[in-house]
């Protein structure tokens, strides 16, 4: 158990928890006592909340999401990536402390490789942010969120676009703003941008 701990605690300091705008949370009142150390944990009562509009880091609602993925606009419209369903957010997410990705995900992803890799975004570069909810520690959802961009970036890979071309990097908790349970599954995903 301690060789994990000095794991987890090695792997905070990659990530980059003391980087510009990392906040670190106290977890001393009873509420926060509740919510233990890992990331969007679990079983924790739920508080409502107003609907949390889902908007990619560039302040745009992004043009298509699966269960665990957002795509940027710019990116979906240069590969000819359509929105799936009915044009809203899809009710699965990254399940609790989990950066395991979904088949619907694999699909979207592979015409996102074949873009970059075929297609009109060939040779170009693309942000991969892992996200969490803010539940759990700050360090542990900073690594969680890199778990998460890591994964989708080993898949690329793997569908041939050189790894030279993905950034996979985490934000962690530091954006998220759900409220509930609606909300926390919008806050763990990964969003895919294209470098400037």
């Amino acid at each position: 158990m301690k060789l994990v701990a000095l794991f987890l605690v090695g792997m905070v300091g990659l990530v980059g928890c003391n980087s510009p705008g990392f906040k670190s949370k106290n977890a001393k009142s009873p509420a926060d006592a509740k919510k233990g150390v890992a990331g969007d944990k679990a079983g924790e009562t739920e508080t409502t909340g107003a609907e949390v509009p889902l908007i990619g880091p560039d302040g745009q609602k992004p043009a298509v999401w699966t269960p665990n993925l957002t795509i940027s606009d710019a990116i979906a419209k240069a590969c000819g990536i359509t929105p799936r369903g009915d044009g809203k957010q899809m009710q699965a997410a990254f399940d609790f402390d989990s950066a395991a990705l979904q088949d619907e995900d694999r699909q979207t992803l592979a015409e996102v490789a074949k873009c970059l890799t075929d297609g009109a975004l060939r040779g170009k570069n693309v942000y991969l942010i892992g996200r969490t909810d803010a539940r759990g520690e700050p360090e542990y959802n900073m690594t969680l969120g890199h778990s998460r961009s890591d994964a989708v970036k080993r898949y690329l890979i793997d569908l041939g676009v050189g790894k030279t071309h993905l950034d996979a990097t985490s934000r962690g908790e530091m954006d998220a703003t759900g409220k509930d349970e609606d909300g926390w599954r919008k806050d763990r995903r990964v969003d895919i941008e294209l470098m400037p």
